[in-house]
C-alpha cells in the first residue's frame, strides 16, 4: 500500500510540473514579438530557428514574468552570437536592462561565453555547445539568477535591479541557432 501511495504522489507531482510551465515561442507569433534588424525567424519540424545576417534580432514575450525557471534546448552553429534574455524592462535586448545569458561559445572575451550573464557573471565552468542540441536552465528567484548548461552551473548572480520583464531570444552577427522547447514554469 506504501508503495501505491508513493507512486501516486510522484505520478501527481510529475503531472502537476508539467502543466505549470507554458511554451514560449510557438509558431504562432500572437504571444511574441520581432525585433531588431538584419535576423529573420521561422519555424521547421517544432524548431523555431533564427538566422543572424549581420545584425543584431530577436524575438521577445509579450508577457512580462518574475521568478521563473526557464527550460529550453538551443543548437548554435559555429558562427553565430546568440542568447537569452531574461526580465528585459521593454522588449528590445539591452545587457543592462536585461540579464543576457550568453550563447557564443567563440566569443572573443571568454569572460562572456555560452552560460555567462553578459557584463554580470563570469562563467564558473565552461561549456562546449557548437553543433550539437544542448540543454539551458534558468531559474530566477527573487534578486537571485542561476544558469545551467547541460546540468552543469556556469553562473549564480544576485541583482536587484530587475525584478521583473519579458523573454527573448537572440540571432546576431551571421550563422544559425535553432531553438526547441522553449518552457517556462512561474515560481
Amino acid at each position: 500500500m506504501k508503495n501505491q501511495i508513493l507512486l501516486l504522489v510522484v505520478a501527481t507531482f510529475s503531472f502537476v510540473s508539467c502543466t505549470n510551465s507554458e511554451k514560449l515561442f510557438e509558431e504562432s507569433p500572437q504571444d511574441w514579438v520581432q525585433g531588431g534588424e538584419a535576423a529573420t525567424w521561422s519555424f521547421e519540424n517544432g524548431e523555431l530557428i533564427g538566422t543572424g545576417n549581420g545584425g543584431n534580432g530577436f524575438i521577445m514575450t509579450n508577457k512580462s514574468y518574475n521568478d521563473f525557471e526557464l527550460t529550453l534546448e538551443f543548437h548554435p552553429d559555429r558562427t553565430v552570437n546568440s542568447g537569452v534574455f531574461i526580465r528585459c524592462k521593454e522588449q528590445k535586448l539591452d545587457a543592462l536592462d536585461c540579464h543576457e545569458i550568453n550563447i557564443w561559445d567563440l566569443h572573443p572575451n571568454q569572460d562572456f561565453r555560452t552560460g555567462s550573464i553578459v557584463t554580470k557573471a563570469l562563467p564558473l565552468a565552461k561549456v562546449n555547445t557548437l553543433n550539437k542540441w544542448n540543454n539551458y536552465k534558468i531559474k530566477m528567484v527573487n534578486d537571485s539568477v542561476h544558469v545551467w548548461v547541460n546540468d552543469t552551473l556556469t553562473s549564480a548572480l544576485k541583482n536587484n535591479h530587475l525584478k521583473e520583464g519579458f523573454v527573448g531570444l537572440q540571432a546576431a552577427e551571421e550563422g544559425i541557432i535553432k531553438f526547441r522547447n522553449v518552457r517556462l514554469k512561474q515560481l
